[in-house]
């Protein structure tokens, strides 16, 4: 992890873009540019709550343990994102972890300078009320998919959520490359499961694979395998 000079990006950050403008110079003067490379724990679960972390660029996922030596990963971070906020409460201890997947950019403020900013801008509280609901409304449904849906159905879920959140690059895949392991614990599942499915879409032309890239042929017939929930 080093420093590097960057400048906030208004538009997307979370922090930036439901504070007051009067706020954002002083989140100039608090806020510390932070850069870690791919691979790298940006904070990990069970830690102290030191401050909160803002994407500026990149991409992190957000996952917990699950099992002795199992992960579940329950979101993706990409550009604007706020990471860390999970771990506020009467605890102050990170609920999730956070890594790198790809080289990213992060703004950081300390934890008293955000209970700061949440006290003198009611429009971040509210996001972040917000925020809070939808975050629980999402792992309210992977359990029941994890309790209900076959690991196809959660493969192929995986997947379009996955489009939908990245878009796709200029060859039709999706705009982020994941290992399968990670795939995996994006789906709940394991490793070799999620590469028997993967083979049976691309046989079936449902999906397209071309190393670690992953295009969607047929978003229909996708669709359909999250239908069994």
């Amino acid at each position: 992890m080093n420093k590097p000079q960057k400048g906030c990006n208004l538009e997307k950050c979370f922090l930036c873009n439901n504070t007051v403008p009067e706020w954002r110079e002083t989140i100039n003067l608090h806020k510390q540019n932070l850069k870690f490379k791919k691979g790298e724990v940006i904070f990990s679960e069970g830690q102290p709550v030191t401050g909160i972390y803002f994407v500026y660029s990149g991409t992190a996922k957000v996952h917990k343990k699950w099992g002795d030596d199992k992960e579940l990963i329950i979101r993706f971070a990409a550009d604007g994102s706020i990471l860390g906020h999970r771990g506020l409460g009467s605890k102050m201890v990170y609920g999730v972890s956070a890594t790198a997947v790809e080289p990213l950019v992060v703004c950081f403020v300390d934890i008293k300078f955000f209970e700061a900013s949440l006290k003198t801008n009611s429009d971040l509280c509210y996001k972040l009320m917000v925020l809070f609901a939808e975050e629980l409304d999402v792992s309210e449904r992977k359990m029941r998919d994890l309790a209900h849906m076959p690991v196809k159905g959660r493969v192929a879920q995986a997947l379009l959520s996955l489009e939908e959140q990245f878009g796709q690059d200029t060859g039709g895949y999706i705009n982020l490359t994941l290992s399968r392991h990670d795939l995996a614990a994006f789906a709940a599942s394991t490793y070799e499961t999620v590469f028997r499915v993967i083979m049976d879409l691309t046989k079936e032309n449902i999906v397209v694979v071309t190393g670690k890239q992953i295009g969607i042929n047929d978003r229909q017939k996708l669709a359909a395998l999250t239908m069994g929930a």
